[in-house]
């Protein structure tokens, strides 16, 4: 039941994140042909495009994050992402408050954070550009504060695929503007659109679906499943009465935790192939660890001395430290999975903990009761060496 309750709630939160921005085609000062929902960010664009001389008038309409902040608007000419991005960054005069419109160029200098974002002119076709906040001369910057940034643009013939790129930020340094925020939706604001059809690429409704997959295919198998067969096999392995059954019961999950966690592994590498330049480097580092921790512990299956040889003992400490290693390593990666979805403070991820911090309450109960048994079973043994009580008595029905 708890995993059917996280499975829904992980869900509806991923998916929940939809957006109730509306585009439109009317403006105080223009009329435009078509207009469009952008992915992220409560994001719009609209416009019109003229095929006889291949001219592209259109709007952008962003949103703060700050009254300190930034908000832009660019099209990437080579690729879908924001390395070689011409933008356009509107933001507060830090002089006379008002709304300033400055074109930038993204290179990789920036995405590193080696330099400052400096202000140059495009190499791009723009004929002409301006930015106003919704609501006329008077309106405020505020956190929500709704900017639109116009832009008229000549382009290369019978090319009209255009990648645009948008984003925001929370601060500006003079007329720099600083890095964004880097969680899932900030680092997918990129669609293309054919500006003649009004179709866009659906590659970003696939990054989001295969994401939601992502993302509870992998907490279920290595954040649950996974530890919930480490325990099986650390605490009913004793227990007499069960026989063989608690192997099964502990091979089985852990091989159904690893094929799970395999598919989500393999999802997880075909979104870094769909989103080129976002990057989870320590997300990235602890799936490729636990996976293969993960590999190693279902080969360590066919290589399983019997009990009566002498490797058994080093096959053993093999398996416990590589099988607690994988275990520690998927929760981690749950958690940083959390993070880099955006959803850190998520009923999802409070549900996720209250299951783990469930299993964590049953071992220390289990703990202290194994700890119990051993300690009775060691006093009824000195006693038995003792001569105090017959070798006949019953002792605890755990043997080890």
């Amino acid at each position: 039941m708890l995993l059917l309750i996280f499975l829904f709630l992980l869900s509806s939160h991923l998916h929940g994140v939809a957006f109730s921005a509306h585009c439109t085609t009317v403006t105080a000062t223009k009329t435009f042909q078509k207009c469009m929902t952008l992915p992220t960010q409560q994001a719009s664009i609209a416009w019109t495009f003229h095929p006889h001389n291949a001219t592209l008038d259109l709007v952008f309409f962003g949103t703060f994050i700050s009254p300190t902040g930034w908000v832009g608007w660019g099209i990437n000419p080579s690729s879908p992402g924001m390395t070689g991005t011409r933008a356009l960054i509107a933001f507060p005069d830090p002089n006379s408050g008002q709304i300033v419109l400055l074109p930038y160029i993204l290179d990789p200098t920036v995405k590193l954070q080696k330099s400052l974002l400096l202000s140059r002119p495009l190499d791009t076709h723009l004929l002409a550009s301006s930015a106003t906040l919704y609501g006329g001369k008077m309106a405020t910057i505020h956190n929500g504060a709704t900017i639109q940034i116009y832009a008229t643009l000549k382009l290369v013939p019978n090319k009209t695929k255009i990648n645009h790129v948008w984003n925001r930020g929370l601060y500006v340094q003079g007329y720099s503007p600083t890095i964004h925020p880097t969680t899932s939706n900030d680092l997918s604001s990129i669609a293309t659109i054919d500006v003649r059809s009004g179709s866009s690429a659906t590659q970003h409704d696939n990054i989001k679906t295969l994401r939601t997959a992502h993302g509870i295919i992998n907490a279920i198998s290595w954040g649950l499943i996974l530890p919930i067969g480490a325990v099986t096999a650390r605490y009913l392995r004793h227990i007499q009465a069960l026989g063989p059954a608690w192997f099964y019961a502990h091979a089985g999950m852990q091989l159904c935790a690893f094929f799970l966690g395999t598919v989500g592994f393999a999802i997880g590498i075909r979104l870094g192939e769909l989103s080129p330049g976002v990057e989870y480097g320590l997300h990235r580092k602890l799936g490729f660890a636990a996976f293969c921790l993960g590999g190693l512990q279902t080969l360590a299956l066919l290589f399983r001395p019997k009990t009566t040889t002498k490797f058994r003992k080093y096959w053993k400490s093999y398996h416990h430290f590589v099988g607690y290693s994988c275990v520690v390593l998927g929760v981690v990666n749950v958690f940083e999975g959390f993070e880099v979805m955006g959803a850190s403070r998520s009923y999802s991820k409070l549900i996720y903990c209250l299951g783990l911090s469930s299993l964590i309450g049953a071992c220390i109960a289990l703990e202290v009761n194994s700890w119990v048994i051993f300690c009775r079973k060691a006093k009824e043994d000195k006693l038995r060496r003792e001569g105090l009580i017959g070798a006949s008595d019953k002792g605890s029905g755990i043997h080890s």
